[in-house]
């Protein structure tokens, strides 16, 4: 066999090497796409809530008079925002530099939940009670009211956080019957899937020197 006759031997093997190829291509399907997730519904973004008070700034001192030092009074708080999907307020005053337990929680200063959702406002000096004006329900670490801040005059200011949060549902947790931790581990439990927007407004205090 000639040179000429080998390499065009070798040409003819190539060429049906590839159009086989291209025949096995056009045969075979090409595999499906694999199917894509359904979407979770829309939900809308948390909405942010202005919380401020007549008493204290953001960030500032709280007066004695919403102190344990002083009358123990609950500053008039106002807010603004709240979208129109909103049902209900809760209201948690906690401080934030003071561990209880086992160190994963703080010190509750004040729960109030069920606040109409209509409400833009909370006055200076809510009643003492478990079950408040227009259905809203309370607590504190001590009993059914606003317990004031008493951080030590030997140390650094501690933290008094208010958090409001808007809801578009009611909180049927009862004021009474369990422990104040356990009362507001269960409003918080309730509230965790229904939360449309939130506010927070710091307070600062610590007993004056003696």
């Amino acid at each position: 066999m000639t040179k000429a006759q080998t390499t065009l031997r070798a040409l003819v093997a190539a060429v049906a090497v590839l159009a086989a190829g291209n025949l096995t291509a056009q045969a075979t399907p090409a595999a499906p796409a694999a199917p894509q997730p359904a979407r979770a519904p829309g939900r809308a973004a948390m909405r942010v809530i202005t919380l401020t008070s007549s008493a204290f700034t953001d960030g500032g001192m709280m007066p004695a008079r919403h102190a344990q030092t002083g009358r123990d009074v609950s500053p008039a708080l106002s807010w603004s925002g709240a979208p129109d999907s909103t049902r209900s307020f809760v209201l948690l005053v906690h401080d934030a530099d003071a561990a209880i337990g086992d160190g994963t929680d703080d010190l509750l200063h004040w729960m109030v939940w069920n606040i109409p959702g209509t409400a833009t406002s909370l006055p200076e000096g809510v009643p003492q009670g478990a079950q408040a004006a227009n259905g809203m329900r309370q607590i504190s670490g001590t009993g059914p009211y606003y317990r004031g801040p008493a951080a030590p005059a030997t140390g650094p200011a501690h933290h008094y956080i208010f958090e409001l949060y808007a809801l578009d549902a009611m909180v049927n947790v009862a004021p009474t019957g369990m422990a104040p931790p356990l009362t507001r581990r269960e409003v918080m439990a309730a509230m965790a899937s229904h939360i449309r927007g939130k506010g927070v407004l710091v307070g600062l205090y610590r007993r004056p020197a003696p």
